[in-house]
């Protein structure tokens, strides 16, 4: 089974006070990933929820990947990218950028790195 984890994909963090025009544009290639995964999962940010809840799923079936996507790259979907590989280190853990945007452009690519050199596919 893939896993798909949907970070933050609120309208404050899109086109509120927090929204920037880099979480604006990715917006439809978010609903086109949504629509290719059978399920979607989060809880709260950096949250022992989600992975409680992986953890349930492996238990209960093979989970082939896990990919993240949403808001902010560089704040939510990187600490909760983290516990993921953490917590669950034999299940490839990706995210997919073209889904992701973060405060800056500078941090959402800082982000990225940070990510791969933790083991973590970028897409």
């Amino acid at each position: 089974m893939n896993i798909l984890v949907v970070v933050d994909m609120q309208n404050d963090f899109i086109d509120g006070s927090l929204g920037t025009e880099e979480a604006q544009r990715i917006v439809p290639e978010v609903v086109k990933k949504i629509q290719t995964f059978d399920g979607t999962d989060k809880v709260t940010f950096g949250s022992r929820e989600l992975v409680k809840k992986l953890e349930q799923i492996q238990e209960e079936t093979s989970i082939e990947s896990i990919t993240l996507i949403g808001l902010c790259t560089d704040i939510c979907v990187i600490s909760n990218a983290m516990l993921c590989k953490a917590f669950l280190p034999e299940v490839p853990v990706q995210v997919d950028a073209s889904c992701c945007a973060g405060v800056t452009v500078e941090s959402h690519m800082q982000a990225l790195e940070a990510m791969k050199m933790c083991q973590i596919d970028i897409l």
